[in-house]
């Protein structure tokens, strides 16, 4: 089965995108993941992506290194440099983008300016969204050959 769609049309479904700046404390960033349900913020600098920080980032460089959430800024944390995708990406290739960079979150950009972020889950559920109608389609034609 051939998986139709393109990261700009997953966009098109999505609301606003929440960001934080390299300077903002650690412990803002998280608050604001879990306000908003999100696993990863953008860091914006003068309206320029530089870089991510995830859940994972906090668990891995601040709580199991015992560093101070209220203190550490952002920046010292942060992915930067990330994957980055484009609107016509398809849902596929950035699947296998991150499956084989090991990462959860695509920050989107379409030329310089930052346009949103898919995450693995809103690919995942593009799939199946795609593999039920291509199943309702295949019942359709089955049902509609066996009546007709």
């Amino acid at each position: 089965m051939t998986i139709p769609g393109t990261v700009g049309e997953i966009l098109a479904h999505k609301s606003e995108v929440w960001t934080v700046a390299p300077t903002d404390k650690v412990l803002q960033a998280i608050r604001m993941m879990a306000e908003k349900n999100v696993g990863a913020l953008p860091v914006m600098e003068n309206g320029r992506l530089v870089g991510v920080i995830s859940e994972r980032d906090y668990t891995r460089k601040v709580a199991l290194k015992g560093r101070s959430s209220r203190e550490t800024p952002v920046r010292d944390i942060m992915t930067s440099s990330p994957q980055t995708a484009t609107p016509a990406n398809t849902v596929v290739d950035c699947m296998h983008l991150m499956t084989k960079n090991k990462v959860r979150h695509l920050p989107v950009l379409d030329g310089e300016e930052m346009v949103g972020i898919v995450s693995i889950g809103d690919l995942v559920n593009w799939v199946i969204s795609a593999q039920n109608v291509a199943i309702d389609q295949l019942e359709s034609y089955i049902f509609g050959a066996m009546i007709g």
